[in-house]
């Protein structure tokens, strides 16, 4: 591809050069990337996903650009305090009716919720147009720091340690955090990376896992006004 041709070294074949790489550049679609934004940061990113299945009833309303207004209920209290977390850190206006089979345990609603929350991100990123993609936190809780890393790829995948000294926090099983974040994730099309850099609290571990994961997502969805298009060379996320 003439883009990536080595530079020549006379005036004349500059010229030509920059002429052949600025076609190169708008037949592959990628003139957006290098100019000023013209999306409208006006219009909102809401979803709105309604899930249902043997196991669980999940109802969840999400805003991108909000003020971090949360309305929790998934009758798990650690949980709802969790997502409470997430949505206020990362500023997102969260609304979540889950209705699942804890009289078993919290697993199904735990990781329900982590998918149903990722498809409604997936719904209000739409095209991904003009956000800024890639964005790394580490937050501190007293003795505990926990990093989280996210990359808006269109390739859901989540790599975590969170390794917690305790095996619950009251009634809530440890290991569901990890659980909810390889299934939010998942079905949000994201590459996720948490890692607990320090920690000796595991309600500190996990407190601090949700919240970078909310702020890091925050910085990652946020539109960049130099950015007209997608974020990536291909074109595409």
């Amino acid at each position: 591809m003439t883009i990536y041709k080595k530079q020549p070294r006379n005036l004349e074949e500059t010229s030509q050069a920059t002429i052949a790489e600025s076609t190169a550049r708008q037949s592959a679609g990628l003139t957006s990337l290098f100019k000023g934004s013209t999306l409208s940061i006006g219009e909102p990113r809401t979803a709105s996903v309604h899930r249902v299945t043997g196991e669980t009833d999940i109802t969840l309303t999400l805003g991108l650009d909000g003020t971090g207004h949360c309305d929790i209920t998934t009758d798990v209290p650690f949980f709802d305090h969790m997502l409470n977390a997430f949505g206020r850190h990362g500023l997102f206006d969260l609304k979540v009716e889950a209705l699942g089979d804890t009289e078993v345990d919290a697993h199904h609603t735990v990781e329900d919720t982590g998918i149903v929350l990722g498809q409604a991100f997936a719904q209000a990123l739409a095209d991904k147009r003009g956000i800024t993609r890639f964005a790394n936190v580490a937050v501190p809780m007293d003795e505990t720091l926990v990093m989280a890393a996210v990359d808006i790829s269109g390739r859901g995948q989540a790599y975590c340690e969170l390794p917690c000294p305790t095996e619950r926090v009251g009634s809530f099983d440890t290991e569901l955090a990890v659980e909810f974040f390889y299934a939010f994730a998942r079905d949000a099309g994201v590459t996720l990376h948490v890692r607990e850099l320090a920690g000796a609290n595991s309600h500190h571990i996990i407190e601090a896992a949700f919240k970078a994961v909310g702020r890091a997502m925050r910085y990652a969805c946020e539109l960049d006004p130099r950015v007209t298009g997608v974020p990536s060379t291909k074109g595409s996320l």
